[in-house]
């Protein structure tokens, strides 16, 4: 589930990014550049991602919180661009206040990132089950509830696409060569 969540939540950045560059050609809001590298950004988490799916914590560990931490780091750098990028928008496309909720989603999620990161360096070792009365629970704890503010942040973010999603029309168009077949 969470490899077709990694291909999908690609499909949105993609979608997004064709959104804003036919937006940035008409209104030129922002550095060019800046939306590309916010994709490519995004698409390095998704990577993380899949990975996640494809190598268990039971199998090969290393890979499996390497990625996470993937994942996890350019997730937010990703919704942060996404942020100041909707600002830039901004009256043009979106309105004040979801440019205020994506930020506050944006910098709650950074936030929440460090204390994952440090409370599980502390925890160190990999317990298929925790009781409140072992060692270094309370750091897992820690580091599992900002995991999962960081994930609801991500699932929110997206979900502020909606509105602008709604607003354009993605189309994949086909040519057939006239001459293709003549060899």
């Amino acid at each position: 589930m969470i490899s077709v969540t990694a291909v999908l939540g690609a499909a949105t950045m993609y979608t997004r990014y064709l959104i804003l560059q036919k937006l940035n050609s008409a209104y030129n809001l922002m550095w060019p550049y800046a939306n590309f590298i916010s994709l490519i950004i995004g698409l390095i988490g998704c990577l993380g991602m899949w990975l996640v799916a494809a190598f268990q914590e039971t199998s090969v560990l290393i890979v499996h919180e390497a990625a996470a931490l993937v994942t996890f780091c350019f997730g937010v750098l990703y919704i942060l661009s996404q942020s100041i990028i909707s600002y830039k928008s901004c009256p043009q496309w979106n309105k004040k206040l979801i440019c205020h909720i994506r930020m506050a989603i944006s910098v709650v999620s950074f936030i929440a990132i460090f204390p994952m990161i440090i409370c599980a360096l502390k925890v160190g070792s990999l317990k298929p089950r925790w009781q409140p009365s072992d060692q270094g629970y309370s750091n897992h704890l820690t580091s599992a509830i900002c995991e999962w503010i960081v994930a609801f942040g991500f699932v929110t973010f997206f979900l502020t696409f909606i509105r602008d999603f709604q607003g354009a029309n993605v189309t994949i168009s086909t040519e057939i060569l006239d001459d293709y077949g003549d060899y």
